[in-house]
């Protein structure tokens, strides 16, 4: 590509060329010979349609080679985000992970599709008329040689430490801001919904007003610069320069006056490489900076796999000892010690933040703990090949994340080769059978498509993909917060009647708590009680209080919607 683009620039230099020589031989003394002018026409008319043809095929196999990296890069993200621990995906922004696979990736076109040739051909081609001029007239070459040693005096100003913050600042401004407009879109409807468009509309405002003030400061700082710099590139300037450094030249009889019009033609090229430099750039910065957040993406460790992987020997799980804490923020589980016996329900409660979902995000390996064990089996979930801990364990978070794809191909994610009458049947054990049976095409409707389903609807989707799947030990975080009441009761006979699990719930709901076989009591990341439900209620302890309180909020809430009048929204 770059050999192609300088060869064309150089035969680009023909056309200049031919210009040059006829005018010195229209202006020369004596009859003018008409073959030597066509000669020179017709070399310049080739040169010409050389190089059209030489750039045209570096820029097309530029484009080609782009779109080969930027399909390989993706194709490496998608690899490496499917590699990746799913407790350092869930931290992360949906909007920032976009913009890396989506802006991040094409923000290397310019330095792959373009930089290369036209950077070579902005270098090449200056020089070749540099020694064509020296060759004319060296004085006058330096002469015009002046434009662009005060445009590199300039490049120096554009790499100052403080610039170079103010990229960064203006690069994780942007970044925000693209966050905040994901998140803001994505939330509307829930936004609108429950009036609070002004805090809504306030956030994003926040990020705008925040990119706006990086960049009109990033801005000052660089345009007395820039227009320095394109000041003294500009064809007006250097023409300028050429036209006083001849004349002066010619008057005093230094050179012949026909010899200025190389330098009015080619003098103009001299620029080039620092023009190229200067209009480059930004893309280059772009491209590189987009560069390090890839690598930073693809560089993310999975979770090591073992050397040697065991096989559990059963369903038992146990924590010993396990403490946890997000990065280098402070701990969010210390010291927590927990058996969950096969063939049990454990519901896990207590206040929000005392770290029950990241408890039991430990079990499916999400993360591993900072010290300490989560054994299945006897064996610990780092000796367990994670293809074998994924046939074991299950989850169903609150948040359920459905595919474009069609239900049935949902139902069966874990094990895409399964027969229908499994999907089908996993879909009843969710109650969720007949509703996937009224979509336009059944098992066969494309979600996000054809059909958009309700959050209690897509939960039961997600419960029985998770009952599809099969394993001896489920983890609900909150499966069916979403669900109305008759069927959150119907899921619940479901998951009480699938004998021989090992069951880890995240509650809130008291049937839910009333129906586990034990309850684990959960504040600030340790465990301050643990026991069957009725026997902690006779303890009256902590539980006891938790108890209470949901009880008093559900009475509450019922005499809010007794009490309420008709079409009355406001209580």
């Amino acid at each position: 590509m770059v050999l192609l683009q300088v060869a064309g620039a150089v035969a680009g230099l023909a056309p200049l060329l031919a210009v040059v020589e006829l005018g010195r031989a229209l202006l020369s003394p004596g009859p003018v010979d008409p073959d030597h002018v066509w000669t020179v026409v017709i070399l310049g008319a080739a040169g010409l349609f050389v190089r059209l043809v030489l750039t045209a095929a570096s820029s097309g196999l530029g484009h080609y080679l782009d779109g080969r990296v930027q399909l390989s890069l993706r194709r490496e993200l998608a690899r490496g985000l499917g590699r990746a621990p799913i407790g350092w995906l869930s931290r992360r922004r949906s909007g920032e992970l976009a913009k890396v696979v989506g802006e991040d990736v094409s923000a290397v076109h310019p330095f792959i599709a373009h930089a290369p040739g036209e950077l070579a051909s902005a270098f090449v081609v200056p020089l070749v008329s540099l020694v064509y001029l020296l060759t004319v007239d060296w004085r006058l070459t330096l002469i015009t040689l002046l434009p662009v040693v005060l445009a590199i005096a300039h490049v120096p100003l554009l790499m100052t430490p403080a610039r170079m913050r103010e990229q960064q600042d203006f690069d994780a401004a942007m970044g925000r801001l693209a966050s905040s407009v994901v998140e803001f879109v994505q939330g509307i409807s829930v936004v609108k919904a429950f009036g609070g468009a002004g805090r809504a509309h306030r956030t994003f405002l926040t990020a705008a007003d925040d990119f706006v003030d990086i960049f009109t400061r990033w801005v000052r700082g660089v345009s007395a610069v820039a227009a320095g710099m394109q000041l003294a590139l500009s064809p007006p300037f250097v023409l300028l320069v050429v036209l006083v450094g001849g004349t002066v030249r010619i008057t005093s009889g230094g050179m012949a006056p026909a010899d200025l019009l190389p330098f009015l033609l080619l003098g103009l090229g001299l620029t080039a490489p620092v023009a190229a430099l200067g209009h480059g750039f930004d893309d280059m910065q772009a491209a590189g900076r987009a560069v390090g957040r890839i690598r930073e993406v693809l560089e993310v460790d999975a979770l090591p796999e073992p050397a040697r992987p065991a096989t559990p020997r059963d369903n038992r799980v146990e924590l010993r000892g396990v403490r946890f804490g997000y990065d280098d923020g402070p701990e969010v589980l210390r010291g927590i010690d927990l058996v969950l016996e096969p063939d049990t329900v454990t519901a896990l409660v207590g206040p929000s933040g005392s770290g029950k979902s990241t408890l039991a995000q430990l079990l499916p390996r999400f993360f591993d703990p900072v010290d300490g064990s989560v054994c299945l089996g006897g064996v610990d979930l780092r000796d367990i090949d994670s293809r074998e801990l994924y046939r074991r364990v299950s989850f169903v978070l609150q948040d359920v994340r459905l595919l474009r794809a069609s239900v049935a191909d949902n139902i069966a994610l874990a094990v895409p080769r399964v027969d229908p009458d499994h999907v089908t049947r996993a879909a009843r054990l969710a109650h969720i059978h007949d509703r996937i049976l009224e979509l336009p095409r059944g098992y066969e409707t494309v979600i996000g498509e054809e059909v958009r389903l309700s959050g209690g609807e897509a939960q039961r989707i997600g419960i029985a993909r998770a009952l599809a799947a099969d394993t001896p030990v489920l983890v609900l975080d909150e499966a069916t917060a979403f669900a109305d009441p008759p069927t959150d009761r119907a899921v619940r006979q479901t998951l009480a009647m699938l004998r021989g699990r090992t069951v880890l719930v995240i509650a809130h709901r008291l049937e839910t708590i009333a129906d586990a076989d034990t309850v684990v009591m959960i504040e600030d990341g340790t465990v301050v009680e643990r026991g069957r439900p009725t026997d902690l209620l006779a303890r009256d302890g902590k539980f006891a209080a938790f108890w209470r309180a949901q009880q008093a909020a559900v009475a509450d809430a019922g005499e809010i919607r007794r009490g309420a009048p008709e079409g009355d929204l406001s209580r």
